[in-house]
């Protein structure tokens, strides 16, 4: 038996911030989009959810691909779900968030064009609504 249903589904993304402190510095890992949409604008790794993983599988399997980043932990933020967040169509992320070591490697792979650390107050616009995003996560007591 087939269950599959006639009305319109959102896709499911996932995105993490992964931050580090360097010195009395804050900064977060972002990369540089390889494709469209926003395609040379910096955003959060991130991406879809296969059909055969969990949230957290997802997370850490986008991370590992976009940036290289292994057995980070990871805590779910909250979800987001503003209508056209993303030009492709109805989209909800889950937003993870995560901290490294000043030493943590990281080496752009996959859809990222790059990846690098940047100064919490010096970030460059951001693609989706991944600017509302960055700012609740700084103004929430998570850690």
């Amino acid at each position: 038996m087939s269950y599959t249903y006639n009305y319109p589904r959102p896709a499911l993304t996932v995105d993490m911030i992964v931050t580090r402190i360097i010195g009395d510095n804050l900064e977060v890992l972002l990369i540089q989009r390889l494709n469209p949409p926003f395609k040379d604008s910096w955003a959060f790794p991130g991406g879809f959810v296969d059909m055969d993983e969990t949230l957290e599988q997802a997370a850490a399997r986008e991370l590992v691909e976009e940036t290289g980043l292994k057995n980070v932990n990871l805590k779910q933020f909250k979800a987001y779900s503003t209508l056209n967040r993303d030009p492709r169509g109805r989209t909800v992320s889950v937003v993870f968030v995560g901290e490294v070591t000043a030493e943590a490697s990281i080496k752009a792979g996959d859809d990222a064009k790059t990846a690098d650390w940047f100064h919490i107050n010096q970030l460059p616009k951001l693609a989706f609504d991944h600017d509302e995003i960055i700012q609740e996560v700084l103004n929430s007591n998570i850690k």
